[in-house]
């Protein structure tokens, strides 16, 4: 995710492109679909399952959306400050929309959102904290974190409505398999978040002391 931001950085043009290119289009009919998943999401308290159904096609589309727009900005050059800021809010309101949702129909603990969700703003406040101090570089598991958690959410969004469609034996598998999913990409949030605020520090300290705060690397994947 956030592809264009990684090409942003290494990509410097002489001038900046138009905003009003395809790439940030498709930024914000995703930020537009985010309200869309919802109320799929959420109609009759999630027990429709045509509405389901439509809510996981939403939002694999939202998904496909972030790719094509990275694919489109890193090939044609389109990198621009719209998109640098609009591509990762428009990720993390699907994400938390997503996460939040499966809550209150309580097809997820509360903790699972609370935790992830907890990360990704303490994350965000500490990279605008750093930024005057030093670029922090990406981890390396945020790929990783992203793909994890894309993969766990649409497993739950999948499940209950393969329920009535699919054995009960299946049923479980699946279900088992979306909290090992799930499950992993809890333990590679926090453990990245846990990177990020070691690799803060240093650099804090490293600052203070009047050492180098060049540290290269992507700073916007999270």
């Amino acid at each position: 995710m956030n592809d264009r931001v990684e090409a942003g950085a290494s990509q410097q043009p002489s001038a900046e492109p138009s905003p009003w290119n395809v790439p940030n289009a498709l930024t914000v009919l995703r930020i537009l679909m985010v309200p869309l998943f919802l109320v799929l999401l959420l109609a009759d308290g999630g027990n429709d399952v045509t509405l389901r159904w439509w809510a996981l096609i939403v939002f694999l589309l939202a998904m496909f959306t972030d790719f094509v727009d990275g694919y489109l900005a890193r090939r044609n050059n389109l990198i621009t400050n719209f998109g640098k800021i609009a591509d990762p809010i428009a990720d993390k309101s699907l994400m938390a929309a997503a996460l939040i949702g499966l809550a209150i129909i309580v097809e997820l603990p509360w903790w699972v959102p609370v935790i992830i969700l907890v990360r990704e703003l303490g994350i965000t406040l500490l990279r605008f904290f750093m930024i005057r101090i030093a670029v922090m570089p990406a981890s390396r598991g945020g790929k990783i974190k992203t793909v994890l958690q894309t993969a766990a959410i649409g497993l739950f969004l999948l499940v209950f409505p393969l329920s009535d469609v699919v054995p009960s034996a299946v049923y479980v598998i699946l279900l088992v398999f979306a909290w090992i999913i799930m499950t992993a990409a809890i333990v590679v949030t926090i453990v990245t978040g846990v990177d990020y605020c070691v690799q803060a520090a240093k650099l804090y300290k490293d600052a203070k002391s009047g050492g180098s705060t060049e540290t290269g690397g992507d700073a916007q994947r999270g």
